[in-house]
């Protein structure tokens, strides 16, 4: 008997430790567990509240229109927060930072214009 209650508690013991070092491949499937992490703000008037706006970026007269779109979008207001967090910046900084990331990925090079060598501009 005490060697089965020994072998399931190793077996539990291994099983959760494999889990926890795994979980970012699996923790997706489950959209339920998303209140573990800081919830995002889901409308303009929470987008303002967390500190996502400026005077450069100002998300006041979408809030006077009633504007019934759900906010700024997820995945960038979380990236700009991570931005904002580690590197101690303000919003406009954060938010200059995330878009020339974005850029650099998508081979855009910080003046807007493409880096493709076949690129063709006729102005």
């Amino acid at each position: 008997m005490g060697y089965i209650l020994y072998s399931l508690s190793v077996l539990c013991l291994v099983l959760t430790t494999a889990l926890y070092f795994t979980r970012k491949r699996w923790i997706h499937l489950f959209s339920g567990f998303d209140f573990v992490y800081d919830r995002l703000p889901s409308s303009f008037s929470n987008d303002v509240e967390s500190g996502l706006t400026s005077d450069e970026f100002d998300l006041t007269s979408n809030i006077t229109s009633d504007d019934s779109r759900a906010g700024l979008d997820q995945k960038g207001k979380r990236e700009v927060q991570k931005i904002m967090k580690r590197n101690k910046l303000g919003f406009d900084e954060a938010r200059r930072l995330y878009t020339e990331q974005r850029f650099a990925n998508n081979n855009i090079g910080v003046d807007g214009r493409p880096r493709d060598p076949k690129f063709v501009s006729f102005s």
